[in-house]
């Protein structure tokens, strides 16, 4: 990685000199606050999870924020979007595809589905646009004001595909004022992360700029045992670039243009590890070897994506609306490879390890030709009276082919389109100055075909579609002007899905049915203590009917979509930042997280070979049925917990001390409950310290991740013998952040 890094280095060398030379003289300046600032106590957070800026504390569904300097922190050791798991109450995130195609959980709530093409009950928002297919959703995360986690149905104002939630994430918008930022951090393995953004008034009042980019590198540090070849795997290059322009030719119109772009390039497809668990136990055993993996194929883990992205902004106001509007294409392309097996040789070769290998597996996914377009028109009230009200459209189109390529016959290419369309509209009351309701509905109707380009034998297109009516209902009571109690009741709607993996692999395409959501929550939102600590939590329950599912593995190793009766969940949650002295801020979260599929009749396969331990009663084809088990990758229970204490250096500055943790409960990984194949709970830290200047202008730190080193165990393969993957280990080194 040292000669592509050097190349690359150049290329983004010329928007980070631009950053140097603007704080040239200029580090005096003091930092653009990102949210709004009381001097009494807390900072109010302004969130937009109702399509309007507002109070967090005023809005009636439950809702966690990270803003983005906690971000930076987290990700200073060259970390992706699976960093944020565990950060935010309910919040679970993990992925076998490396650095890409990321899955989402809130509230256990999720897809296992490795398929390039699969869809999620989480959707992800970035700067107002869906990113409705895997690879987007894993574009890097630099210059960025605020992540929003919206826990429950959101169907109403964000469409389908939402029946557990948002994670929403929007960038620094362009200002008038000028503005420089720019970090650099290095550690261990020689990770790079260097990020910067500036921007300002290019017009006064009329039009402004912000242009970022980011470059994050790890050199590969991985060794093939098999081959004897040091340090080839685990390495990657990721490079990414942001420009806007705010336009606003008159104080009632306002036109955002964003570009956006992303080239990912390394051997940083998942590390899959053959036999790392012992018949009976998930302990690891022997087979695992941090630095050493044993690979007779997958071609050094080879991940290539390459992705860009157009969003138009338009918004008018007049006294009573604001009309909106938002149009963006989005496209990527790209493929990963990996050594699926996990070793070397088979069981019917003269070797193999570690442990049973029952056959050789090496596999590529791509995609190919993707363009997905959406376009949002909405219309909102304005003004302070007792009514507020949006109404608006939407259509959502996506185009895109895949590629498996197992190796042993051609690669089998398929074609898959996705048409939506939608109308919806919401409205709030305030039936008294404490008492406000608000309720929604939305019509959607979603087409999805499948058909081949490329296959090894004849299939027939597949076309499945879905209309749904989601809607919600809240009420929101002010008990005191620092006390809101609230309930909600809502249902979501979750698009049919089609899965044509197994085609490659001589199989027919599987799909499932639409799922339906109805979701009640009630909680209290607060801010006590003269405004020095703010505590949030809620309480849940949802039912979903025609639950999606992938039963993944098997003798067969097959990937297909089916539908449970029905799931439930049910559970607790809270947040809290307190300010505990002038110096000292502590923040922290908790869940409770409680699921269970309810069908007597769900049987799946169960790991091949024999070699795993099933928990569950089998049937008389010897699949496990699953009735009663917990959701796969849904933890029991998920606790974070950060600090800050700072000690004032003068006039000028302070030394501080930060440090953040987080724990994911018990989990199980798949749809079967089996000894090993599960996670009895994961815990991760990190600790920064540094210097920083009272106006933000200069920030020098060290840092390490995973402070403790814990090898956090957080998939498995069912692939006929105990395959599994885990996280990084300890990443440490020094990051300079400066801002004007």
């Amino acid at each position: 990685m040292n000669t592509s890094f050097k190349k690359n280095l150049g290329r983004f060398g010329g928007a980070v000199s631009v950053v140097a030379l603007a704080f040239s003289g200029a580090l005096a300046l003091p930092a653009t606050a990102q949210e709004v600032t009381n001097d009494n106590g807390l900072d109010v957070i302004i969130v937009t999870a109702q399509k309007r800026a507002e109070n967090i504390q005023d809005v009636p569904i439950s809702i966690s924020t990270m803003n983005g300097d906690d971000l930076d922190n987290i990700l200073s050791g060259g970390d992706d979007i699976l960093a944020l798991s565990a950060r935010i109450p309910s919040l679970n995130i993990e992925s076998s595809n490396g650095r890409v195609a990321p899955r989402f959980y809130i509230r256990g709530l999720g897809n296992t589905d490795f398929d390039l093409a699969a869809s999620q009950p989480v959707s992800v928002i970035m700067d107002d646009v869906v990113m409705e297919n895997v690879a987007l959703k894993s574009f890097p995360l630099f210059d960025i004001e605020q992540v929003e986690v919206l826990r429950g149905p959101q169907g109403t104002l964000f469409g389908r595909n939402t029946t557990a939630g948002i994670v929403k994430f929007d960038s620094v918008r362009p200002s008038d004022e000028f503005e420089v930022d720019a970090s650099a951090s290095w550690g261990r393995y020689n990770t790079v992360r260097l990020t910067g953004a500036m921007g300002g008034s290019l017009v006064k009042d009329k039009l402004s700029m912000r242009v970022s980019g980011l470059y994050s590198q790890r050199d590969n540090w991985v060794n093939n045992g098999f081959t004897g070849n040091k340090n080839v795997l685990g390495g990657f290059e990721d490079i990414a670039g942001r420009i806007q322009f705010l336009f606003t030719p008159t104080e009632n119109f306002s036109a955002l243009v964003i570009a956006q772009t992303r080239s990912l390039d390394g051997n940083s497809a998942t590390l899959f590890r053959a036999n790392i668990f012992d018949s009976g136990s998930n302990n690891l055993n022997g087979n695992f070897i941090r630095d050493t993996v044993f690979f007779d194929g997958g071609g050094d883990n080879v991940q290539k994506y390459n992705n860009s992205g157009l969003t138009l902004k338009m918004e008018y106001e007049t006294d009573a609306v604001t009309y909106t509007s938002i149009s963006s294409l989005q496209t990527v392309d790209g493929s990963s490879i990996g050594d699926i097996d996990g070793g070397f040789g088979a069981s019917f070769l003269p070797f193999m390890g570690p442990g049973f290998i029952p056959f050789p597996s090496t596999t590529e996914g791509s995609i190919k030709n993707h363009n997905q377009l959406t376009q949002e028109f909405r219309v909102a009230s304005n003004g302070s009276g007792p009514v507020k009200w949006q109404a608006g459209a939407y259509y959502f189109n996506m185009d895109l082919d895949l590629g498996t390529n197992p190796f042993f016959v051609p690669e089998t290419v398929l074609k898959q389109s996705n048409n939506t369309w939608a109308i919806f509209g919401q409205g709030s009351y305030d039936l008294t100055d404490q008492f406000t309701v608000t309720a929604g509905v939305r019509y959607t109707e979603d087409n999805k075909r499948l058909g081949s380009i490329a296959t090894n034998f004849p299939i027939s297109d597949v076309v499945i579609s879905g209309s749904k009516v989601s809607w919600d209902v809240s009420g929101d009571y002010a008990a005191t002007d620092n006390v809101h109690l609230y309930a909600r009741a809502a249902r979501g709607f979750r698009a049919p899905s089609i899965q044509g993996r197994d085609v490659a692999f001589f199989g027919q395409p599987s799909s499932a049915r639409s799922e339906t959501i109805d979701s009640i929550e009630t909680g209290f939102k607060s801010e006590l203590l003269e405004n020095t600590l703010r505590l949030n939590a809620d309480v849940y329950y949802y039912s979903i009917k025609n639950m999606q599912l992938t039963a993944i593995g098997g003798g067969g190793n097959f990937n297909q979509l089916i539908n449970a009766k029905k799931g439930v969940g049910y559970g607790f949650e809270t947040d809290l930042e307190w300010l505990a002295a002038d110096n000292l801020v502590l923040t922290g979260g908790f869940a409770l997280n409680k699921t269970e599929f309810h069908d007597p009749n769900l049987a799946v396969p169960v790991c091949g070979s024999g070699m795993c331990t099933p928990l569950d009663p089998l049937d008389a084809n010897g699949n496990a049925l699953v009735n009663g088990n917990p959701f796969p990758q849904a933890p029991e229970i998920t606790a974070n917990f950060t600090a800050r204490y700072a000690v004032p250096v003068g006039s000028y500055g302070e030394f501080y001390a930060y440090t953040d943790w987080s724990i994911q409960g018990k989990t199980n990984f798949f749809l079967y409950q089996s000894a090993e194949f599960n996670s009895s709970g994961n815990f991760e830290g990190g600790l920064r310290l540094g210097y920083v200047r009272n106006d933000d202008s200069l920030d020098f730190a060290f840092y390490v991740r995973n402070l403790t080193n814990e090898i956090n165990v957080i998939g498995g393969i069912d692939f006929n013998n105990l395959t599994g993957f885990t996280k990084d280990p300890r990443m440490f080194g020094v990051v300079l952040t400066l801002h004007r």
